[in-house]
């Protein structure tokens, strides 16, 4: 009982955090972290269980742009090639960081840092001037500088939607088209990871298969529970980013970024 309760606070917190832009992953390391306070249980698993409940928002961008996304088969299909661009600096650094950096993304003085650069970012996106851009009129080019603001969001604490939508406006898009290339390009990244994630698990190693650390209702109660926080914060943000108002989440991510560092520093 205890840990579907664990996972189902882990799949509130990445629903609600993966769209506003104040880092998912970020959010999971620490909420883990506070867990393990409080139950005194260690999570052996916490990257296996991140890919888990990110199939959750996943399928939230799914079902609030699918009619985006089926519009890339026919009169939008030239967002395509910009698509691909933008997430192969993503692919790149996700599977160097997969490879080689694995433990420093669940690093809670990293965490801290990146909430500051996140911060950071959200101010600088909020002062960039109104944009007219569509998405649709996105260069290549464009397309590739955001492309490296979503792949540095791969680092703990840095926000892949507040990142991806800060230089959507810094190249001149409009608010709303940031908003949708950003959750666009989060689909191929996303889905990527979540793919890798599920060979991993169904490679054969020395013992056999490997043994996933969620039961199918854990899982099921996770995704199904960022799915639905999902929905609520993708909503949240684009009323507030309507209204310029993408700054004011900085002013979560700054204080919290600072408290952060000084418990792991003082720890």
């Amino acid at each position: 009982m205890a840990e579907l309760l664990n996972i189902v606070v882990l799949g509130a917190v990445q629903g609600l955090t993966e769209f506003l832009p104040i880092s998912s992953d970020g959010h999971l390391v620490l909420a883990d972290a506070l867990l393990e306070r409080l139950t005194g249980q260690a999570n052996h698993d916490l990257h296996g269980q991140t890919i888990v409940l990110h199939a959750g928002t996943l399928l939230a961008v799914l079902c609030a742009y699918w009619q985006r996304l089926w519009r890339l088969l026919g009169e939008d299909r030239r967002v395509i090639l910009p698509l691909v661009v933008g997430t192969l600096p993503a692919v790149a650094f996700g599977l160097f960081a997969h490879l080689a950096m694995k433990e420093l993304l669940e690093n809670l003085l990293l965490t801290g840092f990146g909430l500051l650069a996140t911060g950071a970012l959200l101010i600088w996106g909020g002062r960039q001037p109104l944009g007219a851009i569509d998405y649709r009129q996105l260069s290549w080019s464009q397309a590739l500088w955001i492309g490296l603001f979503q792949a540095a969001a791969i680092l703990p604490g840095v926000s892949r939607s507040g990142s991806t939508i800060a230089a959507g406006l810094n190249v001149g898009l409009r608010r709303d088209a940031a908003a949708t290339f950003s959750f666009l390009l989060s689909v191929p990244a996303v889905g990527g990871a979540c793919l890798l994630e599920a060979i991993n698990l169904l490679a054969p190693g020395e013992g056999g298969l490997a043994t996933p650390s969620l039961s199918l209702v854990q899982m099921a109660a996770g995704v199904g529970t960022s799915f639905l926080v999902g929905l609520f914060a993708l909503w949240w943000l684009l009323r507030w980013l309507e209204h310029g108002r993408l700054h004011y989440f900085a002013y979560w991510c700054l204080p919290l970024g600072l408290v952060i560092i000084v418990w792991q520093l003082m720890a």
